[in-house]
């Protein structure tokens, strides 16, 4: 017997771009959100499943990611749907467009659609701070960042927070798109920023190597010998821009999730893993693990040790669903009628 006909109202929350810049998340408050996920994810109560690549058209210069995943004690489902299509720039757009849409997994009925452009971008410099913190040495005073991409502010504000640098360092292929980068991060860090003419002079002698570029096609930029005893690397671009040999070097190498290793023929490190040189055997940990304390992060100040992420679903929901509570405080968002 078919229940179409059922009286029950749904409704849901909207959040659009003006209502999450207003909610003005704080650095802690974007990390304490992800770091929650992180920790459930470490004690096996989320649901990640792999996620996907839709190419519209071969000749069009992107493609759009759909994440998926579940959050026991949120309560919460979600979808999030981003395009990632890297010549935006030259319509005034970003690079990334997300929506994220969340689901009661007890009945299905949606709870919010938020738009995820911000929090896509908060997410991934929140796992890249929050990855750091595990894996970097505590006093570490330089970063070297390669990328001025949407998601680079906040990995660069977000380690800052944690570590307040005595030099940032900063890279991107067009020159004016890594002079307003700077200049964005001068005034809201209130500090110097460095921008390097290559590659080399941003990554050699950093503590922190964060590799968040915009390649068209595999090519290995980063050179492995650039890399000092002790430092942190955190790669996770979409085309690879490390040489095969980075993974040689390292004493602890660790995922967001081993399961997205495999997910689609791109990322910073699919080559390792198709070449064994990263696998079940050689990972040391996912960073739910660490952050859950089942693992040991760095253990000593020698270490060189690798974090890369794709990208977790969760992280998005969980920040969402801190959004969704945060707006509901400030009376911000419509509430639209689903059925």
């Amino acid at each position: 017997m078919s229940d179409s006909n059922s009286t029950a109202e749904i409704h849901l929350t909207y959040l659009n771009h003006p209502d999450v810049q207003a909610l003005a998340l704080t650095d802690a408050e974007i990390i304490a959100a992800v770091e929650q996920a992180l920790h459930a994810q470490g004690n096996k109560q989320t649901t990640i499943e792999p996620r996907m690549h839709l190419v519209p058209e071969k000749d069009y210069p992107g493609h759009f990611n759909v994440l998926r995943g579940y959050i026991r004690p949120l309560g919460l489902a979600g979808v999030k749907v981003v395009g990632d299509f890297y010549k935006n720039y030259e319509q005034g757009l970003p690079s990334e467009l997300a929506v994220l849409n969340l689901f009661d997994p007890k009945n299905g009925s949606p709870i919010a659609i938020i738009d995820a452009s911000d929090i896509t971008d908060m997410r991934t410099g929140a796992i890249t701070a929050l990855g750091a913190k595990h894996l970097a040495r505590k006093n570490s005073k330089i970063l070297g960042h390669i990328g001025a991409r949407g998601t680079s502010y906040w990995n660069v504000r977000l380690l800052d927070s944690i570590y307040n640098f005595d030099e940032i360092r900063v890279h991107s292929r067009r020159p004016e798109s890594r002079n307003a980068f700077a200049a964005k991060l001068e005034k809201d860090l209130g500090k110097k920023i460095t921008v390097t003419e290559d590659w080399e002079s941003c990554v050699r002698g950093a503590d922190i190597v964060v590799e968040a570029s915009r390649l068209e096609k595999p090519t290995p930029m980063l050179k492995t010998e650039w890399i000092k005893k002790g430092a942190c690397v955190i790669p996770y671009g979409t085309m690879s821009a490390v040489e095969l040999s980075l993974t040689d070097i390292m004493d602890k190498m660790v995922m967001d999730d081993w399961g997205q290793a495999k997910a689609g023929p791109l990322g910073a490190l699919r080559a390792h893993v198709d070449a064994g040189k990263l696998s079940e055997a050689t990972l040391h940990a996912e960073l739910g693990q660490i952050v859950a304390g089942l693992k040991p992060g760095r253990e000593s100040d020698d270490e060189t040790n690798l974090f890369w992420h794709r990208g977790l679903s969760l992280s998005d929901i969980a920040l969402g669903a801190f959004m969704l509570e945060k707006a509901k405080r400030m009376g911000l968002g419509q509430k639209l009628r689903f059925r």
